[in-house]
């Protein structure tokens, strides 16, 4: 494709991973599957490591793009920047069907759960303990991003790359402390509506958490090889974004299902 063009709109070029990244995660799926009727890991290791390779060489692209090639002008990052918005907006949507789900289930407790929240036989996690700890890493970790963003701003190359390294080892932290409190869980997922929602509201929130944390790293990398200024570094907003709505996200978590919940 030419370089040269009377538009200020960019026209991505041929490229393999969005139907690579498709197919690996209808791989990754399976492989879930998988695991949780055979308990085999052998398809979803293999799918998730594809899947970060795709990860990692698909942002290698569109950092060129952004960096190397200067095609993300002004009107280009305007149309992500509104991307992002409806991602994040569908990712909230995602999440009210969780709540949604569990509001409808302990408001009005069934007969087979003894009429009573929660079930008979389950003993749901003391909020006071881990779920407060991650509360204040997660709030915490948000309070690092926007230093970071700050910084970023101001040119202060040091602050920046500090702040953002911090927000990413609390998101660490967060994510070894939730599979810690998995592990010490008395219930599984297939105890009752509670265990499902339980596992997979704070599950896919988890998740969420890993993506962030490796969104950020990206950005952390990026940000030592100077490819942000303090006028151009959407890359780095967008993972900020995301990441306080996991923040926020997590809030509602931490007082819906761990506080009134139990």
């Amino acid at each position: 494709m030419s370089n040269k063009k009377n538009h200020p709109y960019h026209l991505v070029e041929i490229s393999p991973w969005p139907i690579l990244s498709a197919m690996t995660a209808l791989s990754m799926m399976m492989g879930m599957i998988k695991w949780f009727h055979l308990n085999n890991i052998n398809l979803l290791t293999l799918s998730s490591i594809i899947m970060l390779m795709i990860m990692i060489q698909w942002w290698r692209d569109i950092v060129r793009e952004s960096t190397m090639q200067g095609l993300h002008t002004l009107k280009v990052t305007l149309g992500m920047r509104w991307g992002m918005i409806l991602f994040i907006t569908s990712e909230v949507l995602f999440f009210v069907s969780f709540f949604w789900s569990f509001y409808h289930s302990s408001l009005s407790p069934s007969v087979e759960l003894g009429m009573i929240w929660p079930p008979l036989g389950i003993k749901p996690f003391n909020p006071l303990n881990i779920p407060l700890l991650n509360t204040l890493i997660l709030l915490s970790s948000g309070i690092t991003v926007t230093w970071a963003h700050h910084s970023l701003m101001e040119n202060n190359f040091k602050q920046a790359f500090n702040s953002l390294l911090l927000t990413i080892i609390l998101g660490i932290y967060f994510s070894m402390l939730q599979a810690y409190e998995y592990m010490e869980s008395n219930f599984t997922m297939a105890d009752s509506i509670y265990g499902s929602t339980f596992f997979l509201t704070t599950g896919f929130h988890g998740l969420h958490v890993i993506i962030g944390t490796l969104f950020l790293t990206t950005c952390l990398m990026r940000h030592y090889f100077n490819h942000f200024s303090s006028i151009h570094h959407f890359g780095f907003e967008a993972a900020a974004w995301y990441w306080h709505f996991v923040d926020v996200v997590w809030l509602f978590l931490y007082i819906s299902i761990y506080w009134w919940g139990s």
